[in-house]
Order: structure tokens, then sequence, then C-alpha cells
């Protein structure tokens, strides 16, 4: 009898994120494992490849600056790599990396100034990084508008402001959707 093929990436993550007790950590509109899983859709609705939906499945494992609850320590990124590969793993830790008030000023420049919280070092991530943060970006932030009226009050006018500055490193269907979540009144240009 033949072997069965082995679990995609995507279902390797979920049941390592179940394994660390994603499904039992409170986040806006359920579980953090359901948010997730949320911005994992979106990013695959939006058209992205396959390692950056993988990061999106995956953007929380190391907490983040907005989000300090971690599954795994930083020091153990190889294990994750293992489950969804290097490249969407290098994602992942340039997310939850992100020193939001000293990166997030400059990152839509050539010259972007990207503060490591974990490390306190800066660097210069290539445009392919930048985008995919972006993109990463605006799919966690538009779930959390979303599902969290008070979330979306509160945060709005300041997302679609920091959204239409990061414009040219989003994609159209990222792009449209910060609009349409964000601004009721907004139309997305070309």
């Amino acid at each position: 009898m033949p072997a069965s093929p082995a679990p995609a990436p995507a279902d390797q993550a979920v049941a390592l994120l179940r394994e660390l007790g994603a499904a039992d950590i409170a986040h806006p509109g359920g579980t953090l494992l359901a948010h997730l899983q949320r911005v994992h859709g979106q990013l695959a609705q939006w058209g992205a490849r396959p390692a950056l939906r993988l990061a999106g499945l995956c953007h929380a494992f190391y907490g983040t600056d907005g989000f300090p609850a971690s599954l795994l320590s930083v020091d153990r990124r190889t294990e994750l790599a293992a489950v969804i590969g290097a490249e969407s793993e290098a994602i992942v830790y340039l997310y939850a990396s992100c020193d939001r008030k000293a990166t997030y000023p400059t990152l839509a420049d050539a010259e972007v100034s990207f503060h490591d919280r974990f490390t306190g070092c800066v660097r210069r991530p290539e445009p392919q990084l930048r985008r995919d943060f972006a993109e990463l970006s605006a799919a966690n932030e538009l779930d959390l508008a979303q599902v969290s009226p008070s979330f979306r009050e509160k945060w709005a006018a300041e997302l679609l402001a920091l959204f239409t500055r990061l414009r040219p490193l989003l994609s159209r269907p990222a792009w449209s959707a910060c609009c349409a979540v964000l601004a009721s009144d907004a139309v997305p240009q070309d």
C-alpha cells in the first residue's frame, strides 16, 4: 500500500498552531487561531502567493508589536521554518520583529529604516519583503476592523492614513479592501 502524501504546509501549520494553544488564546473575533485563518483566507482572496498566505496564517507565532502573546520564541525559528518553509518564516519574523512606532513612518520609502524590536538592529528589507509586510499588515488590520466595531472606530482613520502611505506596496485588491473597510466614502483609485 503506497504511503499517503504528507499534509500540506497550511494543514501542518494549523496542527502546530493547535498544539501550541492558538485555539485557546482570546483574540478579537474569537480566538487567535480563528484570526490567523481569516488572515490566511483574506490573502488567498487577494491572490497572494503561497509563501505569503502561509506567513499570514502564522504571523503571530513570535507575537507582534501589537499582540505580545507568542507561541514560539524567536530562538526556535527553525521549527516554524521546517513547517512552512524558509521564505514564509522570514516574512513571519519580519512582521513579528517590527517596531511599528519606529518603522511605520518610513516603510513606503526606498530607504526605509526597519527597526527590529527583538534585536534593536535596523535594516532595509528588499522590495518584495516590504510588499509582503504591507500586504500582511493590511490583511491583519482589516480583519480586526471587520470583526471589532470598537477597533474600527478607534483606528480606522489612522489605518487608512497608514495604508494610503503604503499604497505603492499594496496589491490592487488589498488597497480596494482598505478603502472599503476603513472609509465608507473612499473610492479606490488606480
